[in-house]
Parts: structure tokens; sequence; C-alpha cells
């Protein structure tokens, strides 16, 4: 991946819908290269969001940005061929949801996407050293998954910088993403405790003036860059 560190990555969760392509294409026009997809079921989180269409027309409109799709979703080994074939470039599924989580990590490379893992607030990041080796990048939930809008959890600062240190212990080079509640009051220092892609959806959607909002959340987020080792 031949990205500039940090990564704003702008979630269409809170993108109007009805102007969805519009929206994208001005996030595009403003820089942005990194666009999220969340995917939720109903069943593992609380609510329902949309499917391979939808991220087939981001897609679309989207042909050179790269496509992280965020699977909040029962039984996500069902759907991965389905995801990779709408044209995904990395695709996440959560420790929680994945009793086999090496056979899912594989399979999403079968399907010739990159692989993350995700983990809950609640979840400790320990217990994925074993997956680590074999994954592209980690997503620490801020907040806890099914709606946007929601307050961020102050911990995760600590789980971010904890996570960082585990990477360079184990010489790995896995990216750490962070999703929920990301703003412009914490964006810099979860840059400096090491987030590498900062996933934003109401902070850049929510706005009147998105190319503007997207401007001061990527110098905020490289104000804190590379202060943890």
């Amino acid at each position: 991946m031949n990205f500039d560190l940090p990564i704003l990555a702008p979630s269409i969760l809170a993108a109007n819908f009805s102007k969805l392509g519009i929206e994208i294409e001005t996030c595009i026009d403003s820089g942005i290269q990194w666009i999220h997809c969340d995917i939720m079921d109903g069943h593992f989180v609380p609510n329902i969001s949309y499917g391979p269409a939808i991220v087939k027309s981001v897609r679309d409109t989207a042909p050179e940005s790269f496509l992280d799709v965020h699977l909040m979703i029962e039984n996500p080994d069902n759907f991965i061929e389905d995801f990779a074939d709408a044209g995904a470039d990395l695709i996440s599924v959560h420790y929680e949801a994945c009793p086999h989580l090496h056979r899912t990590i594989q399979n999403i490379k079968m399907n010739g996407c990159m692989a993350g893992v995700v983990v809950n607030p609640a979840t400790s990041i320990e217990l994925l050293r074993p997956i680590l080796p074999e994954v592209d990048l980690v997503l620490i939930m801020s907040v806890n998954p099914g709606f946007g809008g929601q307050a961020f959890i102050e911990s995760s600062f600590q789980k971010v910088e904890a996570l960082a240190h585990i990477r360079n212990e184990m010489n790995l080079n896995f990216l750490i993403e962070i999703d929920g509640g990301v703003s412009k009051n914490n964006i810099a220092k979860l840059s400096e405790s090491g987030t590498d892609v900062l996933v934003a959806g109401s902070s850049v959607f929510k706005t009147d003036d998105i190319p503007q909002r997207i401007s001061e959340l990527n110098h905020l987020a490289k104000t804190g860059a590379g202060k943890i080792a």
C-alpha cells in the first residue's frame, strides 16, 4: 500500500445515501484515497446497514480508491466472496464473530483481498497475538459497534498504544485502524498514540463543508503522527 500515514478514511455509513455518489466524489476531490464501508447484519450488531451492492456502487464511483470493508456480521465466511467480487481491497472481520479465525483470514486472502481483524471495546488485544503475523490491519473499535455518532471510549488511546508496542515487539508491520467517535477533539492524540488509519463518519459527513472538514482532520492527524516509536 502506497499511502502517506496517517490515513483519514471516511465511513460512508454517515453519508447522505440520496447523494452518496456526490459525497464520495467530494471526498476524493478533497484528497481522500481510502473509503470505509461498515456492513451490519442486525444479528452481530443491533443495526442493519447495506450489502455488496452498495460496495459495488462505491467501487464504480471511486475506481481508484482503496475500499476497506468492515464486516460486523455473523458467519462472515459466507459473504467474503461476495464482498471481494464487489470490489473490496481489504476485508476485516471481528475476533468475536470468528470461531476459526485463521481459516477466515485465509479465506479473505484466497479471495484476493488484504485481511484485517477487529476487536470490540471489551476485548483484550492480547488475544490477537496468534493471528497478528497473518493480518494486514487491526481495527480497534472505540465505540460499541452498531450505530454511528456514539461517544468515543477514552480507554481506546491506551489500547492503541499497547497494540503499537506489541507490533514493534513482534517485528510486524500491520496497520492500526480505529473506528468510532473520531473527531477534531481526539484525532491528533489518536495519531500520536500510534493509529495509522482513522475512520471518521459523522465528523466528515455531518458538516456543512466536507472539504474543509477533511482538511482540518488531515492537518490535526498529521500534527500527532509519528510520536510513538
